[in-house]
């Protein structure tokens, strides 16, 4: 997003603020969550925004005629009172004050009239280690790592979109429809177009990648660009930017089968995997204990298992205690 909000005004009459604000819109939920992170200046205007719409928000059940002439009056009424008390605050141009107000009326009406014909979309989630199979709507398969979660739209039917929200990590194997529909996995950075393939997947706070096994994927960013994937590759995302890297594939999809292969893996990599897949905390020493690295197959479907076998290359003391796990070179 690259849009200049010079007041809260700006904010309370962007559409896909507001789709925001009443959670109708996960993409643009998306969109602005990394607006305001890359935009911390601007975080004062969008409190004064949630603000302003908590103070004129509508409690409405349902939306009779009667009902939205009743609100109308209510809620003209909270935007005299919300102008009293935000007018020491901030100036703002009554005419775009007004306008803001009224596009937040229409949104308002048409997400309480909606609410009840409204459900919410079907979703996976796993916990810290835990790995879940399951079959989407159109027989397409999916694995989901340890705290993942996916969503889907309801009520696919070939010749429409398959579309799926990931946080976390999945490995998916997308079933092709006789209508070619396009099946798109949305991630914080870029989405995913695909109609027929296997494809691994990671979106997390601090990364984002694909690997393609099998057919072929095009990534688009938010920021408009476009790569096209083909087996074998590797995309690794940096801000702005989709960078491929040369990377073993067994390595990636290792943990489908409850295993972690290392080829010269870093230990600071190691301790980040079992941050996220057991909800942990891991601490290093020193920074030379990071810049360690370690080879071999790992099972990872058992914590203490695996800090035992870390233990047993001989390379580091690792110490569990409760939530905590310290690792330091061996002496």
């Amino acid at each position: 997003m690259s849009k200049n909000y010079a007041g809260v005004e700006d904010l309370l009459s962007d559409e896909s603020f507001l789709s925001w604000y009443f959670r109708t819109d996960i993409r643009a939920m998306q969109q602005w969550e990394q607006w305001i992170a890359l935009n911390p200046h601007s975080r004062e205007r969008v409190d004064q925004a949630f603000a302003f719409l908590h103070a004129v928000q509508l409690e409405e059940a349902g939306m009779s005629p009667g009902q939205i002439t009743l609100a109308e009056s209510r809620l003209l009424e909270k935007i005299r009172a919300a102008e009293k008390r935000t007018a020491g605050v901030r100036t703002i141009n009554p005419r775009k004050w007004w306008m803001a107000a009224a596009s937040v009326f229409v949104l308002a009406l048409g997400f309480f009239a909606g609410r009840q014909l409204w459900s919410p979309r079907p979703s996976l989630h796993t916990t810290y280690g835990e790995i879940r199979d399951n079959r989407l709507p159109d027989g397409s398969e999916v694995v989901v790592n340890a705290d993942s979660r996916i969503t889907w739209s309801p009520g696919w039917k070939d010749g429409k979109d398959r579309e799926v929200w990931l946080s976390g990590e999945a490995y998916f194997h997308v079933t092709k429809t006789p209508q070619h529909s396009r099946f798109i996995v949305h991630t914080d950075h870029f989405d995913i177009i695909v109609t027929g393939t296997r494809f691994n997947v990671v979106n997390r706070q601090d990364k984002a990648n694909v690997m393609l096994k099998e057919g072929s994927v095009t990534l688009h960013t938010t920021e408009g660009r476009e790569l096209k994937m083909i087996p074998g590759d590797f995309v690794e995302y940096h801000p702005s930017q989709l960078e491929k890297k040369a990377l073993r594939t067994d390595s990636v999809l290792a943990w489908k089968e409850h295993k972690l292969l290392f080829n010269n893996t870093p230990i600071r990599d190691v301790a980040q995997i079992i941050r996220e897949h057991y909800g942990i905390h891991v601490s290093l020493t020193d920074p030379s204990v990071g810049d360690s690295t370690v080879f071999g197959i790992m099972a990872n479907d058992n914590l203490d298992v695996l800090l035992q076998a870390l233990q047993a290359t001989n390379d580091f003391d690792v110490v569990r205690s409760g939530d905590s796990v310290i690792i330091r070179k061996h002496p």
